[in-house]
C-alpha cells in the first residue's frame, strides 16, 4: 500500500467460533487499535474452515476495503486452511518460505515434523513482516494481513505493523445523561443533521447508578466534535447531564 488505509475489514476463521466453543478476543483488540490509529473497522465476518468460503470472502473484502486482517487457521492441523484459501483468492501458488522454515528448524530441532513445516507455507509473492523483537513474521499478500487466531500471538505481532496503518486520529467526546433514549431521540437527530461529519452514538447502561445513557461524538475534526458536543449539551436540561468528558 502506498498510503495508510482509511478503512479496514476483518475475516475471523474457525468452526470453533461459529459453534461457540471459543469466544473471539482478537476483534475487540483490533478495533481499539485501529480506532486509535485513525482507521475505521467497517466490517467483520466469521467464516468456517472452508477453503472456498474463505477465498470468496477474502477476495470480496480485499476489493471493498483498504486493508483486510484475517485471524485463525494458520497452524499445522487439518483444519488450518487459511493459507491455501488466500492463495486461491489471489490466484497464487502456495510455496515454502525459507525464512519460516529456518525459524521452525531452530525452534523444534530434531522434533520437527512435516506438520510443523506446513506453517512455513505462504501464498507466492507474500511479504513477510517481522523485527528483532518478534522474529516470527506476519504474512502480507496484496492488502491482506494474515494473523494466527491465538490472542497472545496476535497481540505480540500487531505492534510490528502498527505504523503502517497510522492515519489522522479520531477525536472523541462523551456526554453522560439521566435521560433515556426516547427523550434523547429528538436532540440527537438535530445534532446528526447539523454536524454530518460527526458520528453520534447512544449507549444505555441499565445497571449504572450514575447515568442512564452515554452519548459519544466522534470525528477526525476536533472542532466539529467540540461544537457538536456544546450544541448537544445546550439542548438538554442541565439537571439531566451527569458529566461531559
Amino acid at each position: 500500500m502506498t498510503s495508510p488505509p482509511r478503512n479496514a475489514a476483518a475475516l475471523v476463521i474457525g468452526n470453533e467460533l461459529l459453534s461457540g466453543k471459543i469466544v473471539d478476543a482478537n476483534i475487540p483488540y483490533l478495533a481499539r487499535e485501529l480506532r486509535e490509529l485513525g482507521v475505521a473497522l467497517e466490517r467483520v465476518l466469521i467464516v468456517p474452515d472452508d477453503v472456498d468460503v474463505i477465498a470468496r470472502d477474502v477476495r470480496a473484502l480485499s476489493e471493498a476495503h483498504d486493508v483486510v486482517f484475517t485471524t485463525g487457521g494458520v497452524g499445522p492441523t487439518h483444519d488450518d486452511v487459511t493459507i491455501e484459501a488466500i492463495a486461491k483468492a489471489f490466484g497464487r501458488a502456495v510455496v515454502r518460505a525459507p525464512e519460516f522454515e529456518t525459524l521452525l528448524r531452530e525452534l523444534y530441532g530434531s522434533r520437527l515434523t512435516d506438520a510443523h513445516l506446513r506453517m512455513a507455507d505462504v501464498p507466492e509473492g507474500s511479504e513477510l513482516v517481522s523485527n528483532e523483537q518478534v522474529r516470527w513474521p506476519t504474512i502480507r499478500i496484496e492488502n491482506v494481513y494474515v494473523f494466527p487466531g491465538i490472542p497472545e500471538i496476535f497481540r505480540a505481532k500487531f505492534p510490528v505493523l502498527r505504523d503502517r496503518f497510522r492515519q489522522d486520529p479520531w477525536h472523541l467526546r462523551m456526554v453522560f445523561t439521566k435521560l433515556d433514549e426516547g427523550f434523547l431521540k429528538g436532540p440527537l437527530d438535530r445534532i446528526v443533521a447539523q454536524f454530518p461529519t460527526v458520528q453520534v452514538g447512544s449507549y444505555p447502561r441499565l445497571s449504572d447508578p450514575e447515568y442512564y445513557v452515554k452519548i459519544t461524538l466522534e470525528a477526525k475534526d476536533r472542532v466539529a466534535v467540540d461544537d457538536a458536543t456544546e450544541a448537544l449539551v445546550a439542548s438538554l436540561p442541565p439537571e439531566a447531564i451527569v458529566r461531559v468528558a
